[in-house]
């Protein structure tokens, strides 16, 4: 008799295979969901699906960071957090090995029992939900436009079509919902994207080639100016801002949700370290490249969202042309990323919502009502959060400092299967302390800015 580990009894009446909720085989079976033939996602694939999941919405977020925090701090910011995200994945993949959790929930539950599961789960939700709110904002920007202190940046297809009822930022995404989102959400296993998720990570690059290739032209020619290698403080409010970038840069890392997902569905699960650093790399390098070349090109006019920067005139020749090569290909590359990240937005919100039911993958009714109810949610929300920068500021300040740094960190403080070493325990503490006081700090500048603000108005 099998005695099933108490993190994963909820699912115990569960078919033996599950596409959104995978799991683990002995070596002697063979994974094949549905009886499709699938035999195990490849290495490349799991890279693929990894980095997608990485590089989202953050990327655009990271220039408008590191120009407040200045470059060289702002640089070391970024690569100092890929660190931390190492070390936190691997935390989670060891301890959901020694508890054989199949699921981030499942290790949760093992460590803090339901509540503590529910938590996170609810942390992964939030989280989950503002990063896809995010990806519509910029999706509508980039095909629409956005108003920023009345001046009207235009979109691609506003600018090639004129101004109609269907180039409005609520048709559009409308019909982006319908044609491209509802397709790549109704997959029931995370490897069947590791096509549009290998497109995705190309496009993202095509975007940083570009970006670069405008800096050394304008370089060459003389027409930019020395960056500002720190931060510039006039004040105790703008030193008190510089923390409300923190979270801007914790989410761009923010993948601990799909990690387990994607181990579990490989040929070759002890690959899954080496996943995790090469997918890192990428990324950062991606984030480094992006940052550095996003402060040099635009400076202290860099938006908070660096796409509303490439509608204008570059001052290079067919500076058109490109600002709608860079803007139509990230916008391409958030379509691609927005399912991935919705894979584990539908299967946690199910997990809180049906704890005891059979997987969602199994009930096509509740599958697609969960889809759509998610998907209506997502779209209000784009139409009623000013900017990326607010979403940012809430969702890496609150729920993804927790899925990514407090969790992992009090799980191996918890140690419950006894596997903790005196680092990961020093790790640990210095993750909770980091998280959670640039998030108190980044919460109370927000706050106190807004009162700033109001008080210099009234004045």
């Amino acid at each position: 008799m099998t005695v099933l580990p108490s993190s994963d009894r909820k699912y115990r009446r569960s078919p033996p295979r599950s596409p959104l909720l995978p799991q683990k085989l002995d070596d002697d079976q063979s994974f094949d969901a549905h009886g499709s033939g699938f035999d195990g996602a490849s290495t490349s694939g799991a890279v693929f699906n990894l980095s997608t999941t990485i590089v989202g919405a953050g990327i655009m977020g990271l220039p408008a960071a590191v120009n407040q925090l200045g470059l060289i701090p702002g640089l070391l910011t970024i690569m100092f957090v890929s660190m931390l995200t190492e070390s936190s994945i691997d935390m989670i993949l060891r301890f959901s090995r020694a508890s054989k959790s199949k699921t981030y929930s499942g290790v949760a539950t093992d460590a803090f029992g339901g509540a503590g599961s529910n938590i996170l789960q609810a942390c992964i939700v939030v989280n989950n939900l503002g990063m896809l709110v995010v990806y519509m904002i910029i999706i509508g920007d980039v095909l629409s436009g956005t108003s920023v202190d009345g001046f009207h940046h235009g979109g691609v297809i506003e600018e090639w079509f004129g101004q109609h009822w269907w180039t409005t930022h609520s048709a559009l995404l409308l019909f982006t919902t319908f044609f491209v989102f509802a397709p790549l959400i109704s997959f029931k296993r995370v490897d069947s994207l590791r096509y549009t998720s290998a497109l995705s990570v190309a496009l993202a690059v095509v975007f940083v080639a570009i970006t670069a290739g405008v800096v050394i032209v304008k370089l060459m020619e003389g027409k930019i100016g020395m960056p500002r290698l720190m931060p510039k403080l006039v004040n105790q409010a703008s030193f008190w801002k510089l923390f409300t970038t923190v979270p801007v840069v914790v989410t761009a890392y923010i993948c601990h949700h799909n990690i387990l997902p994607i181990e579990n569905e490989l040929k070759d699960p002890t690959q899954m370290k080496s996943i995790v650093r090469k997918s890192l790399t990428l990324c950062t390098s991606v984030y480094i490249a992006t940052s550095f070349f996003g402060v040099v090109l635009f400076g202290d006019h860099t938006m908070d969202d660096v796409l509303a920067n490439f509608d204008g005139d570059l001052g290079i020749p067919y500076s058109s042309l490109l600002d709608d090569l860079v803007r139509v290909s990230y916008g391409l590359h958030l379509m691609l990323v927005f399912p991935i990240v919705f894979f584990s937005l539908r299967l946690n919100v199910d997990g809180l919502l049906f704890p005891y039911a059979i997987p969602i993958a199994f009930d096509n009714k509740r599958f697609f009502s969960v889809t759509i109810a998610l998907m209506g949610f997502i779209l209000m929300g784009a139409s009623f959060v000013p900017s990326i920068w607010d979403a940012f500021q809430f969702t890496g300040a609150t729920a993804a400092v927790c899925v990514g740094f407090i969790f992992p960190a009090a799980i191996t403080l918890r140690n419950i299967p006894g596997i903790a070493t005196k680092n990961d325990r020093l790790i640990s503490w210095m993750m909770i302390f980091l998280a959670v006081s640039t998030s108190t700090v980044a919460v109370t500048s927000d706050i106190y800015s807004i009162f700033y603000v109001d008080e210099r108005i009234t004045s």
